[in-house]
């Protein structure tokens, strides 16, 4: 999908939410992002698999509150077999290492860093890896990367970053493959954070796609029911977005809560995982 489309995918959502109320036509829709019936209708089920109006009952509090009830279970079961590493994301595997202390106290000395910027059905992503794994991926202005770029250099403040997208452009392609296609190759992620934050972001590995959980739940699972604060401090640092569900963590009445890459980033990733699943 084109930069150009996913904009027109995220005004339409945004257009769908803040009129909700007044349950707007196809029509109306499709002339507040400037396409035909036709056209709008087609460009979002190739996006979301589902029509705009089924898409938007999928985002709603009510719909979100009786998921999380229906997740508890499966969650629970996901924790107690500790199907954290590997994770899965869909029929993608994903496997996770810790930075060493010695390479977070040099800074990246030594380490080379590729980096692209490419497109996604969400948006334009950077994303960066080592010869270890993954070590970023946002979501990002294509004319205006730098922000990224900065977080990228404030971790790794020794590494050699290089411009590769030619190195990186199959990695985005196992994350976010063509035609829904599935390469069996396990993708390595290399995290850099406290040991909390590595705890959430391992947990955050567990919750399987069309599940949600809240930050008190997680909280709850790591042993420390007092840190719900804590925990959302960690999630909203997830330094690999998609691959690390952030997305699917909410607030416990059921609200969308905040994301890093903006709110209307998370109700497209999340819509696009429950219709999937419903």
């Amino acid at each position: 999908m084109a930069q150009g489309d996913y904009q027109k995918i995220a005004q339409a959502i945004e257009f769908l939410r803040e009129s909700a109320i007044d349950q707007p036509s196809l029509d109306k829709a499709a002339q507040h992002v400037g396409l035909s019936p036709y056209h709008f209708q087609r460009l979002f089920k190739r996006f979301a698999g589902v029509s705009p109006k089924r898409f938007l009952q999928h985002l709603t509090s009510s719909y979100a509150r009786e998921l999380l009830r229906d997740s508890t279970p499966v969650l629970e079961t996901s924790y107690s077999v500790g199907l954290s590493s590997p994770g899965r994301l869909h029929d993608l595997m994903v496997n996770v290492e810790a930075a060493t202390p010695g390479e977070i106290k040099s800074g990246g000395d030594g380490m080379q860093i590729l980096y692209g910027i490419h497109p996604t059905p969400f948006g334009d992503c950077i994303l960066a890896q080592t010869e270890r794994g993954i070590c970023r991926l946002e979501f990002v202005d294509a004319d205006n990367p730098k922000p990224a770029l900065e977080r990228l250099r404030h971790d790794w403040p020794l590494a050699e970053l290089k411009e590769c997208p030619e190195k990186t452009e199959t990695t985005v392609e196992q994350i976010f493959p063509p035609l829904q296609s599935v390469i069996g190759r396990p993708l390595p992620l290399l995290l850099r954070g406290t040991n909390f934050q590595l705890q959430v972001w391992q947990a955050l590995l567990r919750i399987p796609s069309g599940s949600l959980t809240t930050y008190g739940n997680l909280a709850q699972q790591l042993g420390q029911p007092n840190a719900s604060r804590a925990v959302g401090t960690a999630v909203g640092r997830n330094p690999i977005g998609y691959l690390i569900p952030c997305h699917r963590v909410l607030r416990g009445d059921g609200g969308i809560g905040g994301y890093h890459w903006g709110k209307t980033r998370k109700l497209a990733i999340l819509g696009c995982e429950l219709a999937k699943n419903d």
